[in-house]
């Protein structure tokens, strides 16, 4: 630790599917490299990893919710209370300079406004809210290119604001109830203070960036694990990489399987620890694997192919490796519209997903380089860039501030804005976002990538 430091204590909340759970555990590992007392509140799941890191590990609330599971079969914004209460046992114990939580987990952030701690948000894809002309969020349509389609873009926003003012409402009756005063603005979840959004700014729409939200670059970390031999062969290495929380039947891997083996190139496909449920032909250009660490294997990879999970993404990117989309739910189809908007990628539609299609889709994603040139740009900004590092810089300054600050205004995302001299723009994850998710498992309710 720097001697012109201080020794903080930090508080972190995050849900725990990977895609939330290991951003988190990316700052929270760093805030402890910088010499700082962190707390992390996270799925039972994590507790080796969060403590091996050199934090405190807190178990989170689990509440089944709707379907399936036992237990309290509560309403989510009834779980949230239940979650906030017990959090907030913690906070006061903790005493944190600075709370973060993900933007799925508003227990922790409740918690913190309730015990008066300043309170940050972790965004760990791309940003939720929307901008002018942008298409709705999650939708997956690109940017338009004229006025005619920025106001068609707008037309449909406020025609469908109705669900984020829904969220807004079930945020404020939650709200009602732990004695907090209700926010105004429809994006209430999100910290007005600091909003980190881990994301590359490459990938962001254009826009004018409201004041406190800073895009920092993606936050990366993964749990450890050894190198694994891809197919012999000096053919390009090829990626299947599905996500660790959605398609439960493997249709993507499937559909590798049936239709890369003919091609010229080697594939390295992984089910993931997620078995296939019975016996598969895998062709001889491809080795079949339980897991590979992405940060040892993308390097050296030419494609990556994934359901477009922002983690996934953004780590193929960081080695300087284009994607294959094939986006399947929640946000993924937002993640791949926005690489093909930044010419890092490729994107087959999930409906159009066929062994076939997908053989043509490799083809057409390796047939020049230019999405290769494009996304070593977005490795190079990534090297300079460290994401975490970024993150905690900026934690650490809210915590500076916080001692001349009075109570932290949270929940009300600021509508004025200022122009950002680092990054270009964004939105994202429909009202649930907004509305009250804290640190809960249900399969209906599950956006995680």
């Amino acid at each position: 630790m720097s001697p012109t430091r201080d020794r903080l204590r930090f508080f972190l909340g995050a849900f725990g599917e990977p895609g939330h759970a290991f951003p988190m555990l990316a700052l929270g590992a760093r805030l402890v490299q910088r010499g700082h007392e962190v707390t992390f509140e996270t799925w039972s799941r994590w507790r080796s990893d969060v403590e091996d890191a050199g934090m405190r590990f807190l178990p989170a609330p689990e509440y089944p919710l709707f379907e399936g599971g036992s237990g309290i079969g509560s309403e989510m914004y009834e779980a949230v209370l239940l979650a906030t209460r017990h959090t907030r046992t913690a906070v006061a114990e903790v005493r944190p300079n600075v709370l973060v939580h993900d933007i799925l987990t508003l227990a922790p952030a409740l918690a913190g406004e309730l015990e008066d701690v300043p309170v940050a948000t972790l965004v760990p894809h791309l940003y939720p809210v929307g901008g002018p002309g942008f298409p709705p969020y999650a939708l997956g349509a690109r940017f338009p290119r004229t006025r005619i389609g920025r106001g068609l873009w707008d037309s449909v926003a406020r025609r469908t604001e109705g669900g984020l003012r829904q969220g807004r409402d079930e945020l404020n009756r939650t709200r009602s109830i732990l004695g907090l005063a209700p926010v105004g603005r429809l994006h209430g979840g999100l910290s007005e203070r600091l909003c980190l959004v881990g994301t590359f700014p490459q990938l962001e729409y254009p826009r004018r960036w409201p004041a406190g939200v800073e895009v920092v670059g993606p936050l990366m970390w993964e749990p450890p694990f050894g190198e694994v031999a891809p197919p012999p062969g000096e053919q390009p290495l090829v990626l299947v990489a599905p996500s660790t929380a959605q398609d439960p039947d493997h249709r993507l891997l499937r559909a590798a399987l049936g239709g890369l083996g003919e091609l010229p190139i080697r594939v390295l496909a992984t089910w993931n620890r997620r078995p296939l449920g019975g016996p598969v032909r895998v062709p001889a250009n491809t080795r079949l694997v339980e897991w590979v660490s992405y940060a040892k294997t993308m390097p050296s990879c030419a494609l990556v192919i994934c359901h477009a999970g922002h983690g996934t993404m953004a780590r193929a990117l960081a080695c300087g490796c284009p994607v294959l989309a094939v986006p399947h739910v929640g946000d993924m189809a937002e993640n791949a519209a926005r690489a093909d908007w930044a010419r890092v990628g490729v994107r087959l539609p999930w409906r159009f997903l066929t062994p076939r299609a997908l053989g043509l889709a490799v083809t057409r994603a390796l047939s020049g380089p230019g999405l290769t040139v494009r996304a070593r740009e977005l490795a190079a900004w990534a090297a300079r860039h460290n994401g975490a590092t970024r993150a905690a810089e900026l934690v650490e300054e809210l915590a500076g501030q916080s001692s001349a600050a009075a109570r932290p205004r949270m929940y009300s995302m600021s509508s004025g804005a200022s122009p950002s001299t680092t990054s270009i723009g964004s939105p994202e994850q429909l009202q649930s976002s907004t509305t009250a998710r804290s640190s809960l498992t249900s399969s209906a309710r599950q956006i995680a990538p």
